[in-house]
């Protein structure tokens, strides 16, 4: 029947002078090859062949380092040939490796007989997936140990290798060192976040006399921007005058324009009229005749009495005016005068006021007292802190010696303190279990380490040899109960101490018969030279005896000290006797200096063969006396440091009562000080009452002096009267011409009235508009007074602004640009406009005032503040920045992990599907597990989880817990689990079937077939030196003999088994 090969597979091996091996050729099949042979025929080399044949370091085999050795003993010159089966549609890949017996690292290659560089060879493997490196796909007999000792870690990168997706590794390799950068990330952030928390406390210590500075500063810069503000805003009040004035001489402008063109078409009629009214008087002087000159006079006297009637009514009023303003002029004068006296009672009888300049000495007296008491103050605190120091420093001194003290006197902790440097692990593991003991049903007992006593020191060393570290470190149960609880809380999930510790547990039921006797009775012990047996020099915790027995074997373990005569041979045969119950057949003891550990074979005769060792001191049965020097050295530093300690409280308390006396002081100061504040503030407000009062006074006396300087009213009165009288005679003598000519001119007038109708009705209306234009006359002059009047008073107030605007840009220009930009702030939010100037002066003399009132700080300690302010601003954006990163990082690590988890779940519970379904058919548990770890995906872990006996929970598979046979049998099973997944062309196990018990052997044996036959399955190479009877064969499995060893002949006819096989059969048929 013929099968294919995967691309990959190995066709055919050839070897010449290699290892055990002068010439071999063999082709395996292309499914499970099973090499079997004796101990010594070259299995392994078979094994080896492949690893280096295909480019592979020795380092991989963990035999020989260099290539030189794998040349087979007592030739110069080798090689290894081996053919490949070639990708889809391309021939097979012939590789032949050459060897010679002095090649170190030289590597020499032909590729189909070709010579060709060692990197060529490594490339054509690795593109056919071939994973000799990996243990999970290729395991050879050095290091089926490996395997088994492989950590939980490295087995889930090796499943990955072997088994996952080609992306998995590099998935995880990626989150790794994201992880790792990530945490130093993190450990970055944190210490620039504790010198950040630094810095700022060392900056909150300045900020009282930074803040001083700041006060002085701002109020400086206050007083600077109020002797900018103020003339801007004198500017600013001149300006609005300045904008009232040109606004009110617009609309007079308007005013006197308008009244100018209203005028311009009256003066037009006004011509036309008189033109008509000289028409009219020529035809009115035609018809009049002779009555014009009386008509002339009378109408001249008329003209005359209505004048006179005018001015009569005028001086009447003028009359009624003068008497009025004198009776107000003389009720002001009154009032003024009252006002005036009470003002100068006011003036002259102020309330009474403290002196500015006593106050202001006051205030500074005062705060120079204040400053020296704070400064007292400093000097106190700053003189207490040694002795504060001294104090905190002598009492840790007292407490770490009287620790010192009771640590040299307790055997235990200087025990427990050696173990620390031993395993730091399992002494912590050890004092939680000391405060936890209450938690578990029975005593648990602690590590042979700590709970083992030597009485006689002789024996000290030779004990210590009998245990392994890791039995030195074991903690051993009473209860199957306990024994879980320690492990869930401990091993498996960390609930115990906040994460998971990996320590050697120890728990079995012993039945007395399982347990071997001694090698030796006490005659034999005696006759050989032996002392006694370890369990015999200990003493121990009884619950301890099971473990000592079943796991140290400390009762088989014989001890001679000084042997004279010591029959080494004649002792590792008598050791490792088998007895006559089948048991026994191994042990060890110690002779003089010397441990010997002695072992038979299974297979042939069974000969004794012993692995000797010098054994060490021992670090921990044997502990020191107390040095009791020491222990004065520390009573005399207690001692002393006692002393020191009371000396510097005392000191302390001296000074804490200076340090209330000054507090006190300062106390009392401020309180002085806020009374004189006070005072200062009412004698501001009286003087201020007191300067308003005399401006006051002084209008009021200059309004009393314009009244009593006016003019008198007798003599307006009597020229009044004068004048009025003298108009009443002129009016007289007026009438009296108006009657002698009325009487002749009525007739004259009758007849000329209807000739002058027409001229007086024309004069009529030539005096109405002449009345009309002299009123609009007089008008438009008036308002051209008083736009003459305002316009002067504009140009005085444009002349003030423009003065002002450029006093503003002088004082604006010497400013700085801060405070410019705080003007312009100012300027456009309106706020200068809404101050007064008066209100501007008087805050300048408060800001001056408070200014003197504070002392300058030393410029330096500013700038150690504001340096170290930017330093602290520099390192909070950096932070943010680094934390920043850190989130970016979380998001990529995050979206990895995203790809990588899901697939590493889906391959795990594969594998985990196919690993419980072959512990089932054994009767077995098994299962598979996902160790997660946040951030530290190096420890990410697979956790393989078994039970042998039905009486157990799953337990976490670990080098200490379960038997060398069941770790042997959940090698090979997991195995079996990833070669139905695995993404290699072949496969190869060596003697992995070792150690196990029949029952086992014989499961593992039928799984391994039905697996590695199927027509879907890969290539795989079982190697092993015995097979147990009627085992299950598949057609497609092929099995090959190894034949090998000096009493084979020089030449042979070929490699034909069956051949061999009926040759035997015929020489035996006739022999018989």
């Amino acid at each position: 029947m013929c099968y294919s090969y995967v691309p990959g597979s190995i066709v055919r091996v050839k070897l010449h002078q290699f290892l055990t091996y002068d010439d071999v050729e063999f082709s395996p099949g292309p499914y499970l090859n099973m090499i079997l042979g004796p101990n010594g025929t070259g299995k392994s080399s078979i094994a080896c062949a492949i690893c280096l044949g295909l480019n592979w370091p020795p380092s991989v085999l963990k035999r020989a380092s260099k290539l030189g050795s794998f040349v087979k003993q007592g030739c110069h010159d080798g090689f290894i040939e081996i053919e490949l089966k070639g990708p889809i549609g391309e021939p097979n890949l012939v590789i032949r490796r050459l060897l010679a017996d002095k090649m170190e690292r030289t590597q020499s290659f032909l590729l189909n007989g070709e010579t060709v560089p060692g990197k060529l060879i490594s490339e054509h493997v690795e593109s056919l997936g071939i994973q000799v490196n990996n243990l999970c796909s290729f395991l050879p007999q050095d290091k089926v140990a490996e395997f088994a000792q492989m950590t939980p870690q490295q087995l889930l990168r090796e499943t990955q290798k072997a088994a996952g997706n080609e992306k998995l590794t590099k998935w995880h390799d990626y989150l790794i060192q994201a992880g790792k950068d990530v945490k130093q990330l993190e450990t970055i952030i944190i210490a620039e976040r504790k010198e950040l928390e630094t810095l700022e406390q060392r900056n909150s210590n300045l900020e009282k006399e930074v803040q001083a500075y700041q006060l002085r500063r701002e109020i400086e810069r206050q007083i600077e921007l109020l002797q900018l503000i103020l003339p801007f805003k004198e500017y600013l009040d001149a300006r609005t005058e300045y904008d009232k004035l040109k606004k009110d001489r617009e609309t007079l402008h308007l005013r006197v324009t308008a009244l100018k063109k209203r005028n311009e078409p009256v003066e037009e009629f006004k011509e036309g009229l008189e033109k008509r009214h000289k028409e009219a008087e020529k035809e009115r002087e035609k018809r009049k005749g002779f009555a014009k000159d009386k008509f002339t006079d009378m109408k001249r006297l008329w003209r005359d009495n209505e004048d006179l009637q005018g001015q009569s009514e005028t001086v009447h009023n003028d009359l009624l005016e003068l008497k009025k303003r004198e009776r107000q002029r003389r009720e002001k004068i009154q009032n003024l005068t009252k006002e005036i006296h009470k003002l100068e009672v006011d003036i002259a009888h102020p309330p009474p006021m403290d002196d500015k300049d006593a106050i202001d000495a006051e205030l500074r007296t005062n705060l120079q007292k204040v400053q020296e008491a704070e400064r007292d103050k400093h000097e106190l605190e700053l003189s207490i802190m040694p002795f504060v120091d001294e104090s905190s420093k002598q009492d840790v001194r007292i407490r770490g010696a009287s620790n010192d003290i009771q640590n040299l006197d307790n055997a235990a902790h200087r025990k427990l303190e050696g173990l620390d440097r031993w395993d730091r692990t399992v002494a912590n593991v050890v004092r939680w279990l000391r405060q936890n003991q209450h938690r578990f049903r029975m005593p648990v007992i602690e590590p042979a380490c700590l709970s083992i006593d030597v009485p006689d020191p002789r024996y000290a060393d030779a004990v210590e040899a009998g245990f392994t570290a890791m039995q030195m470190k074991t903690f051993v149960f009473q209860c199957q109960e306990d024994y879980k609880l320690f492990n869930r809380l401990i091993i498996d999930t960390g609930e115990g101490m906040g994460s998971q510790y990996r320590v050697a547990t120890w728990f079995r039921e012993i039945r007395p018969e399982s347990i071997p006797p001694p090698p030796l009775n006490p005659a034999e012990m005696q006759q050989l030279g032996f002392d006694a047996y370890a369990i015999d020099c200990v003493t121990f915790p009884e619950a301890m005896r099971p473990f000592l027995l079943d796991v140290v074997s400390l009762h088989r373990f014989a001890i001679a000290l000084n042997p004279p005569n010591f029959d080494f041979n004649r002792a590792m045969d008598m050791v490792s006797r088998i007895l006559p119950n089948g048991k026994g057949g191994g042990g060890s003891f110690v002779a003089g200096r010397v441990c010997s550990t002695v072992t038979r074979s299974r297979y042939g005769l069974r000969k004794p063969q012993a692995v000797t060792r010098d054994i060490r001191r021992s670090m921990s049965f044997t502990h020191a006396p107390v040095d009791q020097e020491r222990k004065r050295n520390l009573q005399n530093s207690i001692t002393q440091a006692n002393q020191l300690k009371s000396e510097a409280e005392a000191e302390v308390a001296k000074i804490s009562q200076k340090i209330s006396a000054v507090e006190s002081a300062i106390k009392e100061i401020s309180k002085q000080r806020a009374e004189i504040e006070g005072r200062k503030k009412k004698l501001y407000e009286d003087l201020r009452k007191l300067q308003a009062l005399g401006l006051k006074l002084t209008q009021k006396q200059t309004a009393l002096q314009n009244e009593e300087n006016a003019p008198s009213v007798d003599e307006a009165r009597q020229r009044l009267r004068q004048k009025g009288f003298e108009i009443a005679k002129d009016r007289a003598k007026i009438a009296k011409r108006l009657q002698v000519i009325i009487k002749s001119v009525i007739d004259d007038n009758r007849k000329a009235t209807i000739a002058g109708l027409e001229y007086f009705q024309i004069g009529a209306n030539k005096a109405a508009l002449e009345e009309l234009v002299k009123a609009r006359d007089t008008e438009y002059k008036n308002a051209m007074l008083e736009y003459a009047a305002l316009d002067q008073e504009f140009l005085e107030m444009k002349a003030v602004t423009k003065q002002k605007l450029k006093d503003s840009k002088a004082k604006l220009a010497e400013i700085d640009d801060e405070l410019r930009k705080t003007f312009e702030e100012m300027e456009e939010s309106g706020e200068i406009g809404t101050r007064d100037c008066e209100e501007i002066k008087q805050e300048l003399e408060n800001l001056r005032a408070q200014l003197e009132l504070n002392q300058a700080t030393n410029s330096g300690v500013i700038e150690q503040y504001e340096q170290r302010l930017r330093q602290i601003e520099r390192l909070r954006a950096k932070v943010l920045d680094r934390e920043a990163e850190r989130a970016r990082m979380d998001r990529k690590i995050q979206k990895t992990k995203d790809r990588w988890l899901p697939a590493l779940q889906d391959l795990i519970a594969n594998i985990g599907e196919k690993f419980s379904a072959a512990f089932d058919r054994v009767n077995c548990a098994g299962e598979i597990q996902i160790a997660q770890h946040e951030y530290d995906y190096a420890a990410w872990a697979i956790d393989i989880l078994v039970k042998f006996r039905d009486n157990e929970d799953l337990q976490l598979l670990t080098g200490q817990r379960q038997s060398g046979g069941e770790r042997a049998l959940t090698t090979i099973m997991y195995l079996m689990s990833l070669t139905e997944l695995a993404r290699v062309p072949f496969s190869l196990v060596d003697e992995i079937n070792q150690g196990m018990d029949a029952r086992y052997e014989r499961a593992v044996h039928d799984s391994l077939v039905d697996v590695t036959c199927r027509a879907d399955s890969g290539q795989y190479f079982l190697i092993t030196p015995k097979l147990l009877t009627d085992l299950k064969y598949h057609e497609r499995m092929k099995v090959l003999c190894v034949s090998n060893g000096e009493w084979l002949p020089d030449e042979l006819p070929g490699g034909n088994m069956m051949r061999m096989i009926d040759s035997y059969l015929a020489r035996r048929g006739r022999a018989q």
